[in-house]
């Protein structure tokens, strides 16, 4: 009897709770739409206190945003030091409440600059006789733009701690019900926990409203359920077909059809991990992934026509085309960045673990030999002017000969066959000469690197390991640092 009442007044509590968090968040929606309309009205003190009624239904962060915004524009277009006051005082407020707020560093910007005007305006008060006219903000208040309210997006689910993913599971885990932020654009939903159905569509966030989300998951025992994990955080997951590609990365959870399903867990630099698990209708299943490897780094070869070249690591083929960036292990490497007509790129890198060398070739033309062309045929020119000419020195040494085998005295001196002889065979040992140097430039111009070389530029950027908790998990989750 007493745990038959005991349930009871569990049910009712449960159903009160939900009834009153329904009721605060349309009181909160209420005063956001009336605020919303202040602030278009240009009537900021209404809105500002529209805001913090809707702050008090739910606090949410963004609320204290849109509030320190109203009392921004009210300080710009009256000069008003008490609202700027207040305008940095809920900035600071938010920032407290949402630490690690997107626009962290435009929110500090902002609270910066409208110190800097209360300072400004205390010591520089309006000029007498200027009653009625609209002071002027500073140029750096100015250059801050007019201050935006921001629409919100409240995601909930029935029950609550469901897993929220945005535009596929393949980029992990958003966030967990109750969640609220903002959202750019129209994006896809799927809503999923353990034991329910899961619940997909699309949501559109609205700059300038609020927009709830609520979601009641049914129970669900025809499917069962399967997580993921990993000594690697972020590992992608596939399964029975890998190339479909990755169904998420770890941790990763869902519901699945009944019966034997292939699940694979891979990351970069690690041994690949696999596990065959008969799924069974309403039961949970769990797989825990222990990779074997190391962490590696990565090139990133980049530029100009590299679409068209070809990459090589150490010799070996690692892009057929590029942009090109592939894992690869720690060590000393030669990169090689080649493309028909043109001068390779070759360069030696140290690989490190937990780092990305981004290498931007440049690759240069290779000139033109016409050079070699025209000496091999200039070598020609002399090399046959020097055949000629010895042939004509040969024959009259052949016609001297002729006659003094006839029993004719050898000729004197003064026989003019001997000077031309002479002659025909110095001019021939010069044009062998000179035809083989110019040969031999012919060789030096066809093997020359001529021009300018090809160039590129590395820069080498660290990929930082950060602690990573979660429910059920622990771990190093990767950072890129540009």
């Amino acid at each position: 009897m007493n745990l038959r009442i005991l349930l009871i007044l569990s049910i009712v509590a449960t159903a009160t709770t939900a009834s009153a968090q329904d009721a605060s968040l349309k009181k909160a929606q209420e005063a956001f739409d009336q605020a919303q309309v202040q602030y278009l009205q240009g009537n900021f003190d209404e809105a500002a206190e529209g805001f913090k009624a809707a702050y008090e239904a739910r606090a949410f962060p963004q609320f204290l945003y849109n509030i320190g915004a109203s009392y921004h524009m009210k300080g710009k277009k009256a000069a008003d030091v008490d609202a700027y006051t207040k305008a940095v005082d809920y900035y600071k407020r938010y920032l407290a409440e949402d630490p690690k707020a997107a626009d962290k560093d435009k929110v500090e910007r902002s609270f910066d600059v409208l110190t800097g005007e209360i300072e400004r305006l205390a010591k520089e008060p309006p000029p007498e006789g200027t009653t009625g006219t609209t002071p002027t903000a500073s140029a750096a208040v100015e250059q801050l733009g007019d201050a935006k309210i921001r629409g919100l997006v409240v995601i909930e689910s029935e029950p609550q701690g469901a897993t929220i993913y945005l535009d596929g599971k393949e980029k992990g885990e958003h966030a967990k019900t109750p969640w609220s932020g903002s959202l750019e654009g129209e994006k896809t939903y799927l809503v999923e926990k353990r034991g329910y159905k899961s619940k997909e569509g699309r949501i559109s966030g609205d700059p300038n409203r609020l927009l709830v989300l609520q979601i009641v998951l049914s129970e669900e025992d025809y499917l069962g359920w399967v997580e993921i994990k990993s000594n690697v955080p972020g590992a992608d997951v596939y399964m029975d077909d890998k190339t479909v590609g990755a169904i998420g990365k770890t941790p990763y959870s869902g519901n699945f059809k009944p019966g034997k399903h292939t699940f694979w867990v891979a990351a970069d630099g690690y041994d690949e991990f696999q596990s065959e698990i008969e799924v069974i209708a309403g039961e949970a299943h769990e797989v825990s992934a222990q990779l074997k490897g190391a962490p590696v780094g990565y090139l990133n070869l980049r530029g100009t026509g590299i679409d068209k070249s070809e990459i090589l690591v150490d010799g070996k083929v690692l892009c057929q085309r590029g942009p090109c960036r592939k894992p690869v292990k720690e060590g000393t490497h030669t990169v090689t960045v080649r493309r028909p007509g043109y001068k390779p790129y070759t360069a030696r890198v140290d690989v490190q673990a937990r780092t990305e060398i981004s290498v931007r070739a440049s690759l240069a033309k290779k000139p033109g030999r016409g050079d070699a062309i025209a000496a091999y045929v200039a070598s020609g020119i002399f090399a046959g002017a020097g055949v000629y000419l010895g042939l004509q020195a040969k024959k009259l040494e052949g016609q001297i000969q002729d006659d003094i085998d006839a029993g004719n005295p050898p000729p004197d001196d003064d026989d003019p066959r001997l000077q031309r002889g002479k002659i025909f065979a110095i001019s021939a040992d010069a044009a062998f000469a000179v035809s083989g140097l110019v040969a031999l430039t012919a060789v030096y111009y066809t093997f020359r690197d001529k021009g300018a070389p090809s160039t590129g530029q590395i820069d080498v950027r660290a990929i930082a390991l950060e602690p990573v908790i979660g429910p059920g998990y622990a771990g190093l989750g990767m950072e890129m640092h540009w």
